[in-house]
C-alpha cells in the first residue's frame, strides 16, 4: 500500500521529537520520495503541509529545511504551550475528576518513560518525554489540542537542541510522575502549577545568549586603520619617483588593492 502524505508528515515530526532531525536538516525531495518511494507529488504534499504548521520551511532556490527558531519563536513556542496546557488542565478541574482509563493510559506512558531513561536510545527518550504533553492532552479528551501540542512539541524539541538544553531527562519524567499523581488526586490546582513549572524549568535550561549587534564583526573589520595617516608615505621628488618604479613582486606586497591581499582577506 503507497504512502501518504500525512503518513510522512508524522514520520517528519516523530524524527524531530526523537531529535533525529536537527534544526537546519535539509529535506530534499527527491531523497524522501526514494525513501518512501512514492512521488515527489506526495512528498512535497507532506512537506507543504509541514510548512503550514510551522515544522519546516522552503526558500526557493535551495530546498526544504528543518525549522530553525530564533529567540523570539522559542520565547512564543513556551508561551503557546503554557497557555494551551495549563487551560487543559484546568478545564478538566472544571468537568470534575479525570477518567480512570485515562489515568492507566498516562501511568502506562510513565512506564516507558521510565524504562527509556535505562535504556541507551536517547531518541525514543526524547520521543517519549514529549509525548507526554500530547497524551495528558489525548487522555484530558481534546484530540484538537493534543494535535496542536503535538506540533509545539516538536518545535520546543528543534528549540532545546539548537539552544543546548541543559533540561535532566530524570528531572522531567519525575515532574510529569509528580503531575499524574496530582490529577489522581483530585488536586487540579496541583497538577496546573507543577505543569507551570516543569514548562518555566524546561525554558530556563536553554541557553539563549543576550542579543548581538549582527554587524559587530563587519564593522570591527571595515573600521579605519589608526596608523594610516602617520604610514602615508611622503611625496618625493619626480626624480625619485621615477626610480622608484615597484616591480611586479613589491606590488603584491605593498599594494592594498592586489589580488593578494584580497585573497589574505577572503
Amino acid at each position: 500500500m503507497a504512502i501518504s502524505a500525512s503518513e510522512i508528515s508524522a514520520r517528519i515530526v516523530e524524527a524531530v521529537m526523537a531529535q533525529k532531525l536537527a534544526p537546519g536538516s535539509r529535506l530534499g525531495e527527491q531523497q524522501l520520495a526514494m525513501l518512501f518511494d512514492c512521488s515527489r507529488t506526495i512528498v512535497r504534499e507532506a512537506l507543504t503541509r509541514l510548512a503550514a504548521r510551522g515544522i519546516v520551511t522552503v526558500s526557493a532556490r535551495r530546498g526544504w529545511f528543518v525549522i530553525e527558531p530564533s529567540q523570539d519563536e522559542a520565547r512564543e513556542a513556551f508561551e503557546a504551550r503554557r497557555v494551551i496546557e495549563l487551560g487543559l488542565i484546568r478545564s478538566a478541574g472544571s468537568a470534575g475528576k479525570i477518567e480512570k482509563t485515562a489515568l492507566r493510559q498516562l501511568k502506562a506512558h510513565l512506564q516507558r518513560e521510565k524504562a527509556a531513561l535505562k535504556e541507551s536510545d536517547v531518541g525514543n527518550r526524547s520521543f517519549l518525554l514529549g509525548d507526554f504533553h500530547v497524551c495528558l492532552a489525548e487522555c484530558l479528551g481534546n484530540t484538537l489540542l493534543a494535535d496542536t501540542l503535538r506540533d509545539y512539541t516538536a518545535r520546543t524539541t528543534l528549540i532545546a537542541m539548537l539552544y543546548q538544553s541543559t533540561h535532566d531527562a530524570v528531572q522531567s519524567c519525575e515532574d510529569h510522575v509528580q503531575i499524574v499523581a496530582a490529577l489522581e488526586r483530585g488536586d487540579h490546582a496541583g497538577a496546573e502549577a507543577l505543569m507551570a513549572a516543569h514548562i518555566g524549568t524546561v525554558q530556563s535550561a536553554l541557553r539563549v545568549q543576550a542579543p548581538t549587534d549582527p554587524l559587530a564583526q563587519l564593522r570591527d573589520a571595515l573600521a579605519p586603520l589608526h596608523n594610516t595617516a602617520a604610514a602615508a608615505p611622503k611625496p618625493k621628488a619626480k626624480a625619485d619617483r621615477r626610480k622608484a618604479v615597484p616591480s611586479a613582486d613589491s606590488a603584491s606586497d605593498s599594494d592594498p588593492d592586489s589580488s593578494t591581499y584580497l585573497g589574505a582577506l577572503l
